[in-house]
């Protein structure tokens, strides 16, 4: 049975309930109704409840590359799963810029600098001394910053970050448990590999950041996925009985949320010895109980952030508008809206518009596939952007 969320008057998290007894609430006036940044809806009581003592809830996170699989648990119940696709190729697909010769692409090189140096030469007057010259001061050494992490590694984690945040907010979480993975082991055998280079991986920085980002939520139990013992995810997740296929893109429960149900499941069952009279007894200790629950996809819009320009300019020294959110309509980018089209209702998010004399809003699917261009008149809003599409 589904449970939903429920808040104390000060907007602390409470145990969830049943829905049908959240309905009641909310019928009598008891409780008040609310959606949140994640999809999730839950209810917020009007007066102080009679108690407000709490039960034991995990979250799991299985943090992957490209995606991530999170899961609220009780003992009795599964709350919430959700499967998070990462911006990580994308944001490393925007620090960079395809090298094509003959239609193929050779390499993938980092324009950030290219254009810096681009912007300067336009700026500077390399022809007056160098005092004269318009220079700016450093923002800061960065020949002494250590730990730094990769701009693709650290929207990654700050995703997960952000939706472990929405749910601590309406669930009353008790451990985060997070899996790391330790580059410098073979996954398959165990063993140690040799460092290479300085030494550090830049997905264990990003990964220890998160743990310490997370600490300020809950406490936080870190485990390694690659270890091979009775009460590994692997193992709990066959003991559970949760089936996991194969093709990391499908955007299903049984994709990645399942390792998020096994880590959270972690911290209710275990695999150990229980001493007996004449020899001991190796088996499963503790009681769970994996339910139906609410699955949300969660990605985020793909749109172009505010830039001054595009690289080049255009005939005449004209510099076109490269980015931004603003549209000339009453929605911008990254709104849910609703959009009506020959007899067909689409729920989407605003991607774009086009500057022809028919002005069309483009709106996407969460997959930030194009569903089609709308006339503005047949676009409703739902919702403004929190930078989130969840379905």
């Amino acid at each position: 049975m589904i449970r939903v969320p429920v808040q104390n008057p000060d907007g602390s998290p409470a145990m969830p309930t049943k829905a049908s007894r959240a309905r009641r609430w909310v019928k009598s006036g008891k409780a008040t109704e609310h959606w949140n940044d994640i999809g999730l809806y839950y209810v917020r009581l009007v007066t102080e409840p009679s108690g407000r003592k709490t039960q034991k809830i995990a979250v799991g996170c299985d943090p992957g590359q490209n995606y991530t699989g999170i899961a609220v648990q009780s003992a009795k119940f599964t709350l919430f799963t959700a499967h998070l696709v990462l911006p990580y190729e994308r944001v490393k697909e925007r620090l960079g810029s395809a090298v094509i010769k003959q239609g193929k692409v050779i390499k993938n090189v980092r324009n950030r600098a290219l254009q810096r140096r681009v912007r300067r030469g336009r700026r500077i007057n390399i022809k007056v001394p160098f005092s004269l010259r318009a220079h700016r001061q450093k923002r800061f050494n960065n020949r002494t910053k250590k730990g730094k992490i990769a701009p693709s590694i650290r929207a990654s984690r700050e995703m997960e970050i952000r939706i472990i945040t929405e749910i601590s907010q309406v669930f009353p979480m008790s451990k985060i448990v997070y899996e790391l993975v330790n580059a410098d082991v073979d996954l398959t055998s165990g063993r140690k590999r040799a460092r290479s280079g300085q030494g550090f991986s830049p997905v264990m920085v990003g990964q220890y950041w998160c743990v310490e980002q997370l600490k300020s939520i809950a406490p936080v139990k870190t485990v390694y996925g690659w270890q091979k013992n009775n009460n590994g995810t692997s193992q709990i997740r066959r003991y559970l009985k949760l089936e996991k296929i194969k093709d990391k893109k499908a955007q299903v429960r049984e994709s990645h949320a399942v390792d998020g149900i096994a880590l959270a499941a972690s911290e209710f069952v275990r695999h150990g010895v229980t001493p007996g009279k004449k020899s001991d007894i190796w088996g499963w200790k503790g009681l769970i109980n994996i339910t139906p629950c609410i699955f949300r996809v969660i990605t985020r819009p793909a749109y172009f952030r505010r830039a001054l320009h595009f690289d080049n300019a255009e005939k005449g020294g004209i510099r076109k508008r490269k980015g931004g959110t603003i549209t000339p309509f009453n929605v911008r980018y990254g709104d849910k809206v609703l959009a009506k089209k020959a007899g067909f209702t689409y729920i989407g998010w605003v991607g774009g518009f086009t500057d022809a004399k028919a002005k069309n809003i483009s709106v996407y699917d969460h997959n930030w596939k194009r569903l089609g261009q709308f006339s503005p008149k047949k676009v409703q809003l739902i919702r403004r952007s929190n930078k989130l599409c969840v379905i």
